[in-house]
């Protein structure tokens, strides 16, 4: 198997139970998440030797922060423990009509202080083959945007392949903001998965007859979405993940590949949501493990769309299928039936 590296921020996660509203519970759930951090655990779960680069603070949170990647097989030998804070966000799951809600309080977290230099990035892609990363790690400023160019920078230099999720947050920066520091750091990437949206918000490309709210989707102007994107980035892929949303409780979903050549379009999966968040990381997941594995486009397209669909219906972040359980639904098997 592979060796793989990502980088970004681990928060604690706080939920109400029960698909309550903040302002209506006495008690919240605690688990830990990020989008880089469950594409680590993800493809450690998929077998898969996997780094998470962070900074967590010197705290019992932080502890707690590492424990959970050692916990699901991740290497935690470049997380560097400094300050006191961990970042939070506040999650108001949705139903129905009713759309889900994120509250973030992260502002001067451990992560967010890193400066150039603090991370010895020739001995962190040393002997590695693999290299991920979201816009949400160079939006939490400009410093952190400098050290994601380091970063990037000495895996080109190490010959290891690039993927970024361009994952835009409106709370985290402006479109403006995004546009210039992306526009600089996609240069280095090989892969890059955007979902409904975001080439529009970071780069302004457009889908243009396609509305995400009226969950409607035209193929056709996705197609030239991910054309663009190529010739913007000069990368070799990109994957756009198509989430149609009947409702906050019900999505279809699927995806589709385009190498400069051929696009490639994966099944759709009709979902009852169970927990949305993380759905793009374990996308993101699934199609690592799959070009990794030597797959052709289809192929790891459809792998990485089963992956994502199933952990759709898993709480929490993190995506916690096998690759035995993804290739079950890949070969047909959705019907949900007891495993016995």
């Amino acid at each position: 198997m592979a060796k793989i590296v990502t980088f970004g921020e681990l928060m604690l996660r706080l939920a109400p139970y029960n698909f309550e509203k903040l302002v209506q519970v006495g008690t919240l759930q605690a688990t830990y998440g990020g989008g880089e951090a469950n594409v680590a655990i993800s493809t450690a779960n998929f077998g898969h030797e996997t780094w998470f680069v962070s900074l967590l603070p010197k705290n019992d949170l932080g502890d707690a922060a590492e424990n959970t990647m050692r916990r699901f097989g991740v290497n935690p030998e470049y997380i560097i423990r400094t300050g006191d804070r961990l970042g939070i966000y506040f999650l108001e799951h949705g139903a129905s009509i009713r759309p889900s809600k994120v509250i973030y309080d992260r502002a001067n977290s451990a992560i967010a202080k890193v400066k150039s230099g603090d991370i010895d990035w020739i001995k962190v892609f040393r002997g590695k083959d693999w290299f991920h990363f979201t816009g949400i790690t160079p939006a939490l400023g400009p410093n952190v945007a400098a050290v994601t160019l380091e970063a990037l920078e000495a895996a080109r230099a190490a010959n290891v392949k690039i993927s970024c999720d361009l994952n835009y947050r409106k709370k985290l920066w402006t479109r403006e903001e995004a546009r210039i520091t992306m526009t600089k750091l996609v240069q280095f990437v090989d892969v890059i998965i955007a979902n409904e949206e975001d080439a529009s918000d970071v780069f302004g490309i457009n889908a243009a007859t396609t509305d995400v709210r009226s969950g409607k989707l035209d193929i056709d102007h996705y197609k030239s979405t991910a054309r663009q994107l190529m010739d913007l980035s000069g990368c070799e892929k990109v994957a756009i993940t198509l989430r149609e949303s009947l409702s906050a409780s019900d999505n279809n979903w699927w995806a589709m590949l385009y190498d400069g050549k051929e696009i490639s379009l994966s099944k759709k999966y009709s979902i009852h949501l169970v927990d949305r968040v993380g759905g793009g990381d374990s996308f993101g997941a699934g199609l690592i493990h799959g070009l990794l594995q030597g797959w052709g486009n289809q192929q790891s397209l459809e792998f990485a769309v089963a992956a994502s669909a199933l952990k759709q219906t898993i709480p929490g972040d993190i995506n916690l299928v096998k690759e035995d359980e993804v290739m079950n639904l890949v070969q047909g098997d959705a019907s949900g039936r007891i495993k016995r």
